[in-house]
């Protein structure tokens, strides 16, 4: 992968990951960066959002003929030590989760008992079984209403404006406590923007369950015709064309960022946290004209009221991650809505 910019050969050692929430959309795709650089993983998901199909796919993609998978929930402190008594791990990319904003406000109690009791236990195991090194899937969403724009890694956490956001918070505190505790443990913590695209073999990509919480596979199940029209929340906002402005970041771009990461866990880093962006900020309607443009289809959409817990405005100042782990996205907006719009018209259904 010439395009990796952290350079592969300063990663000094092959590890062999665990990867909870695997067969989702970011952990699809962080896998075939991992075997890229020459790691093993071995994934573990509920499949409560996603598909074993998309394992299927990644093992295509890099050549194998499986990608090791045990249908488990982080929940499930049996099932967790019985694996790790099975195998052992290098490092753990904590990516299983429930994610979405809007449904967050609408079911606080689940995500707070899925993602809190999730992580509690999954650390719980690893530190029983000599694992102490971490990558955490964390978001944005933790700077609240940021007090600076664009954002840095300095800019302190806010009062998250929804409950998706708070878990994240929280979770991350959890791991700086237990960091600073026992400072054997390595913690890195990924603040993510905005992930949208596909793999460019249109293999996989974003596949939700029922109607979709996030922007991008909704507008392109609009334009396959599977849904009527886009609502677009809000068009008063104090932006340039009153829509929400979000760092909207390729999929791949963020993948390979976790293979990146595992530069400061291979250091021994303590604690570290990154932003992962593109450092752009994007409006729904330049989205929404962007898939249009591109891809020479019709996106029709229609205003509807704010979004409880949306804010105006919020991209990342990403430089750190490049200057500390040699990270910097690769792909724009058109690739992001290329390679959108060609993961769906090949799988109109999804997996």
């Amino acid at each position: 992968m010439s395009s990796l910019l952290c350079k592969i050969e300063q990663i000094f050692k092959y590890m062999n990951i665990l990867v909870t929430g695997g067969a989702g959309f970011i952990g699809s795709h962080t896998l075939i960066e991992l075997y890229a650089a020459g790691h093993t993983a071995v994934v573990v998901d509920n499949l409560s959002n996603s598909n074993p199909e998309s394992l299927r796919r990644v093992a295509k993609i890099i050549g194998t003929d499986s990608i090791p998978f045990h249908e488990l929930d982080v929940r499930d402190r049996g099932g967790l030590n019985k694996l790790m008594e099975e195998q052992k791990f290098d490092a753990c990319i904590h990516f299983a989760g429930l994610k979405a904003v809007g449904e967050s406000v609408e079911k606080p109690w689940e995500y707070y008992e899925n993602n809190i009791s999730g992580t509690l236990t999954l650390v719980d195991v690893m530190r029983n079984h000599g694992c102490k090194n971490i990558i955490f899937s964390s978001s944005a969403t933790v700077y609240g209403d940021p007090v600076e724009i664009p954002i840095t890694e300095k800019c302190p956490k806010g009062q998250c404006t929804n409950p998706y956001g708070w878990t994240k918070s929280m979770l991350e505190q959890v791991l700086m406590d237990m960091q600073k505790a026992d400072p054997e443990w390595n913690v890195v913590l990924l603040r993510y923007f905005n992930p949208v695209g596909a793999h460019p073999s249109g293999l996989i990509g974003e596949n939700p369950n029922g109607i979709p919480n996030n922007l991008m596979p909704y507008i392109t199940q609009v334009a396959v015709g599977k849904r009527p029209e886009l609502g677009v929340f809000g068009n008063d906002y104090d932006t340039p064309d009153g829509t929400g402005v979000r760092d909207y970041i390729h999929v791949v771009d963020l993948a390979r960022g976790h293979v990146c990461a595992l530069k400061a866990i291979e250091r021994k880093c303590g604690l570290e946290i990154f932003n992962l962006g593109t450092g752009h900020g994007y409006s729904v309607l330049d989205m929404v004209n962007a898939f249009i443009r591109v891809n020479g289809v019709k996106v029709p959409y229609s205003i509807k009221p704010r979004r409880a817990g949306d804010i105006a405005t919020c991209y990342s100042n990403p430089a750190k991650a490049e200057k500390e782990l040699g990270w910097k996205a690769q792909y724009g907006i058109e690739e992001m809505v290329r390679d959108s719009w060609n993961w769906q018209k090949l799988n109109p259904e999804g997996f």
